[in-house]
């Protein structure tokens, strides 16, 4: 089954194909990354495997045309992967938000579109974008099935114990105003890959995943369950993140906003966009900048991937306690897989929990997996890469299928 995966941001769209003959057995055929829509200049960068990567500046519109492009670059005669639309089977689109609507990834009809728009207002900046993709591929490829993936279904088997908040029960009843929690399609893939790399059985392991970019997020997956997760009803609580200041004390929001005169929408700029590493160092949001810095010396810079480890720390020792015990840590993303550094110094106080960690083992890995701690060590540490558009593949073989 060929299947297309698209991930789409409000300006940019990601997207794959893949030829799936299973689950375990697949084929990444091409991929790529449209930016800038909707600006005077687009860019499209183009990944055919085993052949030249192609790259395309001219005025991308809109995600329709934007989508066009990509489809008539993979059936190009020279850089293409496919002969015809034709061999397109699926077309499976990565969406933020599932809210409470959407436990599971589903096949795209009438209903699903009414309820991804529904709960755009949980997730603005990030389902309207993810719902241009689902209309454009509509408009171009019609009779072609497609699956929406949530980024926060895995979470929904969270107990409410775990999810809710402790304000007014009408809060939740009237607004949803609950624990969703994010990059699910991530913490479940990685989850699963860490008990196949250490001959674990996922239905009989607890395990800690943490997903770690410029946005971070870490959970509690117990028998390949989410049972709790440090993101919330929005990505910005949790840890320390590129831009978000993730916990804080909710007293500070309203005093802030008397102090510095600030409506909701600057408030939520602030907590969004100007805090984390950027706020903190105030130099860049960028972790690699950041450790340039605090390696110069600059006090502000080291005292930022200092709160983000001790961050990260509490999170797992907090879910060593709520799974009773812990089996294996996990780190992804773009921190997660490529800085050693901060591996170490996130694992460096949890000799307590069984880790054994071995530096030898974790200096200079970038971009794969591996072991990283000693082969005695009671509670294992891997770095694993990570895989979105795998999963978002797998889930819709398997809807289209099953259809």
């Amino acid at each position: 089954m060929i299947v297309l995966v698209f991930n789409c941001g409000s300006s940019s769209l990601k997207y794959q194909v893949l030829n799936m003959q299973s689950e375990s057995e697949y084929s990444l055929l091409a991929k790529g990354l449209v930016e800038r829509i909707g600006m005077e200049h687009g860019d499209i960068t183009h990944k055919p495997t085993g052949k030249q990567k192609v790259e395309i500046n001219k005025p991308v519109p809109d995600h329709t045309e934007g989508i066009k492009s990509v489809l008539e670059l993979i059936t190009d005669p020279q850089c293409g992967v496919l002969s015809s639309l034709n061999e397109i089977d699926a077309v499976g689109h990565r969406v933020a938000h599932g809210g409470e609507l959407f436990p599971k990834s589903c096949i795209v009809d009438a209903k699903v579109i009414e309820g991804i728009e529904e709960l755009c207002e949980l997730a603005p900046l990030h389902n309207p974008a993810n719902l241009l993709g689902i209309r454009a591929v509509e408009t171009l490829l019609p009779t072609v099935p497609q699956v929406a993936v949530f980024d926060t279904s895995f979470h929904q088997t969270m107990p409410d114990y775990a999810y809710m908040y402790a304000i007014p029960y009408e809060c939740y009843e009237n607004y949803k105003v609950r624990r969703y929690g994010f990059h699910g399609t991530s913490h479940k893939f990685v989850a699963k890959k860490a008990c196949d790399v250490l001959g674990l059985d996922i239905n009989n392991s607890k395990i800690v995943t943490c997903h770690l970019g410029n946005g971070g997020s870490v959970t509690a997956v117990k028998d390949g369950k989410s049972m709790d997760t440090s993101m919330g009803f929005t990505p910005v609580e949790g840890v320390v993140m590129g831009t978000r200041c993730g916990n804080i004390d909710a007293g500070v929001i309203t005093y802030l906003q008397n102090k510095e005169n600030l409506n909701a929408d600057g408030i939520n700029a602030l907590l969004n966009k100007k805090s984390g590493f950027l706020g903190i160092s105030g130099l860049s949001s960028d972790c690699r900048d950041v450790q340039q810095a605090a390696e110069g010396g600059n006090y502000r810079s080291a005292l930022a991937l200092g709160m983000f480890c001790h961050s990260v720390r509490k999170y797992i020792g907090a879910y060593s306690a709520v799974m009773g015990g812990i089996d294996a840590i996990v780190f992804t993303g773009g921190i997660g897989e490529n800085d050693a550094p901060l591996r170490k110094e996130i694992c460096s106080t949890l000799e307590y929990l069984g880790v054994d960690f071995d530096d030898s083992r974790n200096d200079g890995v970038r971009g794969e997996d591996k072991i990283l701690t000693k082969d005695g060590s009671k509670v294992k540490v891997v770095t694993l890469t990570t895989n979105e558009e795998l999963v978002i593949a797998q889930d819709t073989m398997n809807l289209v299928n099953n259809k």
